[in-house]
């Protein structure tokens, strides 16, 4: 998928604020309303953008503690990791959820309310799961997230003007 200046522009003022009417998004990009509404139609239809979601804060939403849980499951047969990956995507305590290579199958991002919350996840849920061979707990002290992330240079994207 080929992305210009206009595309990027675009992408980047709809991760910065993806609420702002056309005609904003339209003067901060430096083109016409009609192109800019065109251009958005297309990323979508490419699959460039596949919502737009409202960001939360977890600590308002009363889950500050976060962790992140590498799970090794065993016998590692796809209807076993299938299973596994559906149950756990589905609990409310996982914010992210990533099937891995190595040692551990999954790596689980929780967020609950305190650290006993952490506990409770990994005794009450994983555990007794009988395809759950290893759980590893990493608690998290500080959790940073790009404020965007731009298309890459190369594989079909066209490089950054001055590159």
């Amino acid at each position: 998928m080929k992305f210009d200046a206009v595309d990027r522009a675009l992408l980047r003022e709809l991760q910065n604020d993806a609420r702002q009417t056309n005609r904003d998004l339209a003067a901060k990009t430096g083109v016409s309303p009609s192109t800019s509404l065109e251009r958005v139609r297309l990323l979508r239809e490419r699959g460039a953008i596949t919502g737009y979601h409202a960001a939360v804060d977890l600590d308002a939403m009363g889950r500050p503690v976060q962790a992140l849980i590498s799970v090794r499951i065993r016998p590692p047969a796809r209807p076993v990791i299938d299973g596994f990956r559906n149950w756990s995507a589905r609990l409310p305590e996982v914010i992210g959820l990533f099937v891995t290579s190595g040692t551990h199958d999954f790596l689980l991002h929780v967020a609950v309310p305190d650290v006993n919350g952490v506990y409770a996840f990994v005794i009450d849920r994983l555990t007794e799961r009988r395809e759950v061979a290893d759980v590893q707990t990493a608690m998290v002290y500080e959790h940073v997230t790009p404020g965007r992330i731009d298309p890459a240079t190369g594989h079909g994207a066209e490089p950054h003007a001055g590159a």
